[in-house]
C-alpha cells in the first residue's frame, strides 16, 4: 500500500500541474506592477517631452522659458566680429546723428536733396575717421600748438592735491576724469579731476606683501622702503604701477585701490614706469642699468633688456612694440622689443634726465646743462637743440642740505662745490611731456616755470610759446588727451635726489587750464 501510495503521488508533480501553480505564484510581465510602473515613467517622460515641444501657447511658463532660451541662443549665436560690427554700426548712427542735428534745413528739401545731404555727411564722417586713425597710429599730428592761447589772467597753476613731501610722478587715466600721484613719503592718491576728491591707497602689512610676492630687504636695510620714484597706470584703467627704494614694482588694482601683487628682481631701486599702450604690458627701469617687462594680467615676468652703461633715469612707450629709455650714461635708447634689438642715441650733455614719444620715429629729452633735444629714428645725433630752455631768471633762496648721494650709494659729483650744484639744479630739465599725437610739448624744470612748446618739422625744430609760472621742481608733467589742461607734480627737491630745495615751493599736484581757439574762426 505505501508503495502505491508513492507512485500515485508522483503525478501530482507533473507538468500540467506545475504549470498551473506557476501562473498563480508568478503573473505575466503585463500583470507584474514592476513593469506597469516603468510604462507609466516613459509615458510620463514622452508627455513631458511632448508639452515642452509643443507650440501651444499653453501657459505662461513655457512661453517665458522658450523666450528665454531664444534669447540665450540669440546672444551665444553671435560672433566676435558681428559685435564688432554692431558696435561699430551704432557708433556710425550716433555720428550721423550728430551731423543731422547741425543741418536745420534737412526737413524742407525733397528726398534727392536729402540723399544728396547724406551722401556729404557719409563721405565727411569717413574723412573723420581717417583723420582720427592716423593720429593714434601717430602718423598725423593734431595741430594744438597753434590752438593754445596765452593766458590772460595771471593765476598759473591750482593746487588740486597736497603731499607732505615731493610729488615724484603723475598719471593720467585714458578719460582724463581721473589722476593718480605719489611721492617721496610713499603716499599714492587717487584722486578726481574735476572735484579734487582724493583717495589714498594703504600699503597692506609685512606678512601680505611678503605673501604677494616681496622679498626680504637686501643690504644693511631692516624694512622694505616706501619711498616711491616712479608711477604708470595702464590704458584701460585697472592696474596701478608704482617703483622705488625697495627694488620692486608694485601692482595695484585701481577699482579697490587695493596692493595685488609685487614684482621683484631689479638689483636697485625702480626710477621709471611705463605701461604699452592698449595692453598689459609693463616696462620698469632702474639704477640697476636694466629694462624688465613684466605682464600686468598674468602676473608673470617676460624678458630683460641690458645696454645702460648707467643708471636708468626716464622711461615711454607707445602702442607699438617700442621702448624709449635715457640714462645717467648721457645716452638714449630705442628698444625694438620683437626684433631684440636697439638703437643707441648720444648727447652732448654730461646726462640725460628725462625723455618722451612724439610720435613712432620721434622723441624729446631733457638734460642736466638746462637744453632740450628733438631727436629722429634716421640720425644718431639731435635734430635740434634748445640751449638754456630753463634759465633761472628768479633767484631763489635755497636751503642747502647734507649731501647724502644717491639712494643707491653712489656719489656722483662730489667733487663740485655744494652751493653751485644747488643753483645749478634749477636749470635741468626733469621732465618733458608730449600731448598724445599733437604737435605741443612742456617742459618743468626748478627754475619757477613750465614753458609750452611747439614742435615743428626738422628744418624749424622747436618753437617756444609761453612759460606757465609754478615754483619748485616740476619732477612730472602729463597732459590731457584733449590738450585742455596740463598736470604738473611739484615739490621742494628734485624727484632723484636732494641736491637743491626751494622752500617757498609746494608739494603736491597742479592743475592748469588751456584755452584753445576754435579751428573754424582760425580759417576764417
Amino acid at each position: 500500500m505505501k508503495g502505491k501510495n508513492l507512485k500515485k503521488k508522483k503525478p501530482s508533480v507533473q507538468q500540467p500541474k506545475g504549470r498551473s501553480n506557476n501562473k498563480k505564484r508568478f503573473p505575466s510581465i503585463s500583470q507584474d506592477p514592476f513593469f506597469n510602473g516603468i510604462e507609466q515613467k516613459r509615458r510620463r517622460k514622452d508627455d513631458d517631452e511632448d508639452i515642452e515641444s509643443s507650440d501651444d501657447d499653453g501657459g505662461e511658463f513655457n512661453s517665458e522659458g522658450g523666450r528665454e532660451e531664444k534669447e540665450r541662443e540669440e546672444e551665444i549665436e553671435e560672433t566676435p566680429a558681428e559685435k564688432k560690427k554692431r558696435l561699430a554700426d551704432a557708433f556710425l548712427e550716433s555720428l550721423r546723428e550728430k551731423e543731422r542735428k547741425k543741418d536745420d534745413d534737412e526737413s524742407e528739401e525733397d528726398d534727392e536733396a536729402r540723399r544728396e545731404r547724406e551722401g556729404e555727411r557719409d563721405s565727411l564722417i569717413a574723412k573723420i575717421l581717417q583723420q582720427e586713425q592716423l593720429e593714434e597710429s601717430g602718423r598725423v599730428r593734431r595741430a594744438i600748438a597753434s590752438r593754445v592761447q596765452i593766458p590772460e589772467t595771471s593765476e598759473g597753476f591750482r593746487f588740486l592735491v597736497k603731499h607732505r613731501q615731493p610729488v615724484t610722478g603723475v598719471a593720467l587715466s585714458e578719460d582724463d576724469s581721473r589722476g593718480f600721484s605719489a611721492s617721496k613719503d610713499g603716499t599714492i592718491t587717487h584722486w578726481d579731476v574735476d572735484s579734487g576728491k582724493t583717495e589714498k591707497y594703504a600699503w597692506p602689512s609685512e606678512e601680505v606683501l611678503k605673501s604677494h610676492g616681496v622679498k626680504d630687504p637686501q643690504g644693511r636695510a631692516t624694512k622694505h622702503s616706501k619711498h616711491i620714484l616712479a608711477l604708470a597706470v595702464s590704458s584701460d584703467g585697472r592696474y596701478l604701477a608704482s617703483g622705488g627704494l625697495d627694488r620692486h614694482v608694485h601692482l595695484w588694482d585701481v577699482r579697490t585701490c587695493e596692493h595685488i601683487q609685487a614684482f621683484p628682481g631689479h638689483k636697485g631701486p625702480v626710477s621709471c614706469l611705463t605701461f604699452r599702450q592698449g595692453t598689459s604690458e609693463l616696462f620698469s627701469g632702474s639704477f640697476d642699468r636694466s629694462i624688465k617687462i613684466w605682464n600686468a594680467e598674468d602676473r608673470t615676468y617676460i624678458n630683460t633688456l641690458f645696454g645702460h652703461q648707467s643708471e636708468v633715469l626716464t622711461i615711454d612707450s607707445l602702442r607699438k612694440e617700442r621702448v624709449l629709455t635715457v640714462g645717467r650714461d648721457r645716452t638714449m635708447h630705442l628698444w625694438k622689443v620683437p626684433e631684440e634689438s636697439q638703437l643707441v642715441f648720444r648727447a652732448p650733455a654730461s646726462s640725460l634726465e628725462c625723455c618722451c614719444f612724439v610720435g613712432n620715429d620721434e622723441f624729446l629729452s631733457g638734460s642736466d646743462d638746462g637744453s632740450i633735444e628733438h631727436w629722429n629714428v634716421v640720425r644718431k645725433k639731435p635734430v635740434h637743440i634748445v640751449k638754456n630752455a630753463h634759465a633761472s631768471f628768479v633767484e631763489h633762496k635755497f636751503e642747502q642740505s647734507n649731501y647724502e648721494g644717491l639712494s643707491n650709494g653712489h656719489e656722483e659729483n662730489n667733487a663740485q662745490d655744494s652751493s653751485k650744484l644747488g643753483s645749478t639744479a634749477l636749470s635741468w630739465v626733469n621732465s618733458v611731456a608730449v600731448c598724445s599725437s599733437s604737435d605741443l610739448a612742456a617742459s618743468g624744470a626748478g627754475n619757477g616755470s613750465v614753458r609750452l612748446w611747439a614742435i615743428e618739422n626738422e628744418s624749424k625744430g622747436i618753437r617756444p610759446l609761453f612759460e606757465l609760472p609754478l615754483v619748485g621742481f616740476v619732477n612730472s608733467l602729463a597732459f590731457a588727451k584733449s590738450g585742455k589742461f596740463l598736470i604738473a607734480g611739484a615739490g621742494q627737491e628734485p624727484r632723484l635726489g636732494r641736491w637743491g630745495r626751494v622752500p617757498a615751493a609746494k608739494n603736491g599736484v597742479a592743475l592748469h587750464l588751456l584755452e584753445l581757439s576754435d579751428t573754424e574762426k582760425e580759417k576764417k
